[in-house]
């Protein structure tokens, strides 16, 4: 997965900065978004993989998909046909998450994912936001999803960083220290 994160952060990167320079992050960040989704389809992974296929015409299906859902801008066309053109079409959801990740750093706002061991509450989410925000000293854009297997508690990711309090970790903590 490294690899496609490699691979993927020049086309990214370039697409961000034009569509900068454009003013059309948000509307070229949808329209990746949508991309991303399409080619992560099973049937679409199937029709896309079928071996008579060259990489134009693979790009052309794909372009026909988006078209049917929305029109694209001739300048995220000419993407499209790059990527297919390099054998990167499966690089779109890699690319998308990049993308992303340039327009959280240009408003200044993180990721963070927070599973927790049942579904949060309205207050409960907007109290642990708020106390993450204020503890980060920066906005974030909060992600929440269920792992039961945390027993109780959360277990938080941003960026690298990673804060663990949920009632699983301090079972391990306490099974290692019996052990040892």
């Amino acid at each position: 997965m490294a690899e496609f994160a490699t691979v993927a952060r020049p086309y990214a990167k370039a697409l961000y900065g034009l569509a900068r320079k454009n003013d059309q992050t948000k509307v070229w960040g949808d329209d990746l978004a949508l991309m991303a989704k399409i080619i992560s389809e099973p049937k679409v992974v199937r029709v896309l993989s079928q071996p008579e296929l060259n990489a134009n015409q693979r790009g052309e299906i794909l372009l026909k998909l988006l078209s049917s859902e929305k029109m694209l801008d001739k300048r995220l066309h000419n993407f499209v046909s790059v990527l297919s053109e390099n054998n990167r079409l499966s690089l779109l959801p890699t690319i998308y998450e990049q993308y992303r990740e340039y327009v959280l750093s240009e408003e200044r706002t993180q990721q963070a994912v927070v599973y927790s061991a049942y579904p949060l509450s309205d207050k409960e989410y907007a109290n642990l936001v708020s106390l993450l925000e204020e503890r980060m000293d920066t906005k974030l854009q909060v992600r929440v999803e269920v792992d039961p297997a945390l027993i109780g508690g959360v277990k938080i990711e941003i960026g690298d960083q990673v804060l663990d309090m949920s009632v699983q970790n301090k079972l391990n903590a306490l099974k290692a220290a019996v052990t040892n």
